[in-house]
């Protein structure tokens, strides 16, 4: 059996829809407050589904009945942050570590694959700070595991949530905009976790991810106005203001976004081709991105 935490979000409900599509048995670990209809389409999949909540780790136990390996892709960001309630601290951080820590005691789980952030998203923020302890936490744990690093999901960063308004042709651009970043669609990197089950290399790896180029965000914006036809209105925020902005904020998810920001302002090159030739995934390019029109997932 093969859990998935975080299976109402982003990647992780992705990762249900390919586990499915290969007949493999899938068990999604669900809030009590989730969505009811991202519910219904993880049973219509075929997955059962069990009410847990990592902020609660006597909830875990029957989640991990009979699970061998488990994908964990729960985050209170980008979209179902909730301060107090569903928060860094409580789910990217303690939520997780006692995932791990359950896992280690259910003893029966062969692998666990965590999604966290590239390596190059290094400054200093609670998400990256709770993504690198955690990190830490599951090496030290004895399971063996695979750590994802993905670079800056297309789904997010090229959309309005952050200023990249393609429908109307208006961009905001973090930095100078002349740093590449190796822009990564969500569907890629679900793939890639589910690889990872069945992958020896992925066994007590960490991977890189990014997408099959590394382009920066001007150059991404040019692609977009191929694709759409027409100019877009550009504007910048400069390095200097982003910093200003996270050591003003007060809020961790405000902290964290800004410091994702300054780190998109930066760059996130990653080189795939080693990785590759291990998982022969075909990488999402940002021109099929934004030739197929795609829209940012929510999560849950």
């Amino acid at each position: 059996m093969i859990l998935v935490v975080g299976a109402t979000g982003m990647v992780g409900s992705e990762v249900c829809r390919r586990l499915a599509e290969r007949g493999r048995p899938v068990r999604a670990l669900v809030r009590t407050t989730a969505d009811p209809g991202k519910v219904d389409a993880l049973r219509a999949l075929g997955a059962e589904v069990v009410a847990g909540d990592l902020r609660d780790p006597a909830t875990l136990a029957e989640a991990f009945r009979d699970a061998t390996e488990v994908i964990a892709t729960a985050s209170s960001m980008p979209f179902g942050y909730e301060s107090g309630v569903n928060d860094i601290a409580s789910t990217d951080l303690d939520g997780t570590l006692h995932l791990v820590d359950a896992a280690v005691g259910a003893g029966g789980v062969r692998q666990f694959v965590y999604m966290s952030i590239s390596a190059n998203m290094d400054l200093d923020f609670p998400l990256r700070n709770a993504k690198r302890a955690v990190e830490d936490h599951l090496r030290r744990s004895g399971i063996s595991h695979t750590i994802l690093r993905p670079s800056f999901f297309m789904e997010v960063w090229l959309s309005p949530a952050v200023g990249f308004d393609a429908a109307n042709a208006k961009v905001t651009i973090y930095g100078t905009g002349t740093n590449p970043v190796s822009w990564i669609a969500l569907a890629d990197v679900a793939e890639f976790a589910v690889r990872s089950l069945e992958v020896p290399a992925a066994r007590n790896a960490t991977i890189e991810l990014g997408g099959p180029e590394a382009l920066t965000p001007l150059q991404a914006v040019k692609v977009f106005e191929r694709v759409h036809g027409r100019p877009f209105e550009v504007q910048h925020v400069p390095a200097e203001a982003l910093e200003a902005q996270q050591a003003a904020a007060t809020d961790p998810m405000a902290q964290s976004f800004t410091g994702l920001m300054r780190c998109l302002a930066m760059g996130d090159s990653i080189e795939m081709a080693a990785t590759l030739r291990d998982f022969p995934v075909e990488l999402t390019s940002v021109q099929a991105f934004a030739s197929a029109g795609l829209v940012p997932a929510t999560a849950g």
